[in-house]
């Protein structure tokens, strides 16, 4: 459509009263330096322009015209800014954020490193503390066990010695021992950092298997590197000889008279000792077996037994 000039669009205004009046905007042209005027009908129903629209083509419509285009081609560079602003701002939102879940990251790696590194020295200081405290539990063992008691026999003693007829429990007719003696031994401890808890059992005095006197040992305890005499009283009343009575009675040299009598004495001496606590308690045990000769005719006088005894 070929650009038309002031005059053409002046004579066509009277010619055409029926139609819509027209009215344009004229914006200058800049291709090869030339200002031409293009012109831009468009028809409305709404009100009509001034009857010159002529007028309306200008200097003023050009700086309106210019400005209007300014302003559409600045509102698009605006909007692209403001994007670029909020995106640059979400990106560095964006990376504060990654920053400090890094860093709570790392904080909560070093706190777990921290935490399994205190977990493994607790764990190494209580397997350290049971391998110590075993080794040195083993030295005290060893060092006890080394020093063990001794039992040191000195002599037994007889009051009285008799033999009659008598009745056992259930009335059976039989020949009754009596006898009454005393033991006296020495208990020595030689541990040097250690005491020692003694007990006994039951000292017994046979003749053949038949045991005709026995006695009991008082506990006690006995503090390290010491010693101390023990008397224990033995003695056997009214016990049954069944077929042993006669052959303890006489001789057939001496048929009135009471033979020496060879008797057994045995007992056990238990010790322990609690060197640490209950947990190192080195348990001590001595075996006694004495042979005596048991003679009527020399009661009340002590018999030695340091070199008649056997220990175990």
């Amino acid at each position: 459509m070929h650009a038309k000039t002031d005059s053409e669009v002046t004579s066509l205004a009277p010619s055409s009263p029926a139609r819509a009046p027209a009215y344009f905007v004229q914006s200058p042209s800049h291709d090869g330096g030339d200002h031409k005027t293009a012109t831009s009908f468009h028809s409305t129903p709404a009100t009509s322009p001034p009857r010159h629209s002529h007028s309306s083509v200008g200097p003023h419509s050009r700086d309106s015209s210019t400005r209007f285009s300014a302003a559409t081609s600045k509102k698009p560079r605006g909007l692209a800014g403001a994007h670029e602003k909020v995106a640059k701002g979400k990106n560095d939102w964006i990376k504060e954020v990654e920053a400090i879940e890094e860093e709570g990251l790392l904080d909560d790696d070093e706190m777990y490193r921290s935490r399994n590194t205190k977990r493994w020295y607790c764990l190494a200081f209580i397997v350290g503390f049971f391998v110590l405290f075993t080794f040195f539990a083993l030295i005290l063992w060893g060092a006890s066990r080394s020093q063990k008691p001794r039992v040191s026999m000195k002599s037994i003693t007889f009051q009285n010695f008799i033999i009659q007829a008598g009745t056992d429990a259930s009335l059976v007719p039989t020949d009754m021992s009596t006898l009454n003696s005393t033991v006296k031994f020495t208990y020595r401890n030689t541990g040097t950092f250690f005491g020692i808890h003694v007990a006994a059992t039951p000292f017994d005095l046979t003749y053949n298997q038949l045991t005709l006197a026995s006695g009991d040992m008082k506990n006690f305890y006995q503090t390290r590197k010491s010693q101390r005499s023990v008397n224990v009283v033995v003695l056997g009343n009214k016990v049954p000889l069944y077929g042993g009575g006669p052959s303890l009675m006489s001789t057939p040299a001496k048929p009135n008279s009471i033979p020496p009598i060879p008797l057994t004495l045995s007992f056990t001496v238990r010790s322990r000792a609690y060197v640490l606590g209950h947990l190192v308690k080195p348990k001590f045990t001595i075996q006694v077996q004495c042979s005596v000769k048991l003679d009527a005719n020399k009661l009340n006088k002590p018999i030695a037994l340091d070199k008649s005894c056997q220990y175990f």
